[in-house]
């Protein structure tokens, strides 16, 4: 999950979208009322569902519910564009076609073109590096919606190497291509002008360093599990405090009503473990608590662990 945050957060870096990971860690559990955090918790929430289509064929209706999970909050386009193709010409730079850096095909050619594509996705006659490379600048080359095509883009990258590979989380990629936005664009304009290699060789070098710093970061937190687990040395081994850890990972932001769901148990359990995680250093309040009526909820933030994954390259 810890990879799979810093793809959804990266991704939206690249559209200029940028807020704190803990916040969008917050945003997942309705810890905060940011909408930037909400429209970044989105953008994971579609790269963790699509992910899970990955062992079957694509089909057109999964990259329209990326799309409708992807828009889920602030969508600049209206609920008629969401899940559908674009019913109107589009291009990129410029004010119009005439003097545009890219201008896409006409809107009657969309479904046939990402017919097309969807049927190159699912075929294994290249190797999925190079195959990932060429689709993903197909789709934005067809940008097939109003909004959101090159985070949907991006999330196809994670889909063809999930599904050639048969891997359960992929190398965050959007993380590199937000640290080289340059090198990109231009690995992009070779495609168009019919330089493939050129292309591929780009993306398969950010997958290559996306891979070798995602292996380090786990690497690092595993070490950093490991040293909470020797706080916690002294409780029972079936003690809530320690199961919580293993749900840290996944939500660095944490609530007690989240503990009690997720292990059963009352959320009197659940703060009495928090207080102990509090204790011993492993957790500390999450300080932008929502503004509710009624009793609120007390959040509180892996700061240990928030602190390594925000010093990964390009979060």
């Amino acid at each position: 999950m810890l990879l799979l945050r810093t793809e959804g957060i990266a991704s939206s870096f690249i559209e200029g979208l940028r807020i704190s990971l803990v916040d969008v860690a917050a945003a997942e559990i309705g810890a905060t009322s940011n909408d930037t955090a909400k429209y970044i918790a989105d953008n994971l929430a579609a790269v963790v569902e699509a992910l899970g289509t990955s062992q079957r064929a694509l089909t057109i209706p999964d990259v329209h519910n990326w799309h409708r999970r992807l828009m889920a909050t602030g969508s600049h386009v209206g609920p008629e564009m969401i899940g559908a193709f674009r019913s109107a010409q589009s291009w990129i730079g410029g004010t119009s076609p005439r003097d545009a850096a890219l201008v896409s095909p006409p809107p009657e050619h969309v479904p046939s073109l990402m017919d097309d594509l969807i049927e190159f996705v699912n075929s294994d006659e290249i190797d999925p590096v190079s195959q990932a490379a060429v689709a993903h600048a197909q789709f934005e080359t067809i940008h097939p919606y109003g909004d959101g095509n090159g985070r949907i883009g991006r999330i196809l990258i994670g889909w063809i190497l999930a599904h050639r590979l048969d891997v359960d989380v992929t190398p965050p990629v959007s993380v590199f291509i937000a640290r080289d936005p340059g090198g990109y664009l231009a690995g992009m304009t070779m495609f168009r002008l019919g330089y493939l290699d050129i292309w591929v060789d780009w993306i398969a070098a950010a997958l290559q360093q996306s891979s070798e710093a995602a292996s380090l970061l786990v690497v690092r937190s595993d070490n950093l599990i490991r040293s909470w687990l020797e706080r916690l040395a002294d409780l029972r081994e079936d003690a809530t405090a320690r199961k919580v850890v293993d749900i840290l990972v996944e939500h660095p932001v944490i609530s007690s009503d989240l503990i009690a769901t997720r292990l059963d148990v009352s959320e009197r359990s659940g703060r009495i473990a928090l207080r102990t995680l509090a204790d011993r250093g492993i957790v500390q309040p999450y300080e932008k608590q929502p503004t509710r009526s009624g009793r609120p909820r007390q959040f509180w933030v892996a700061g240990e662990l928030v602190e390594l994954v925000s010093g990964w390259p390009g979060i």
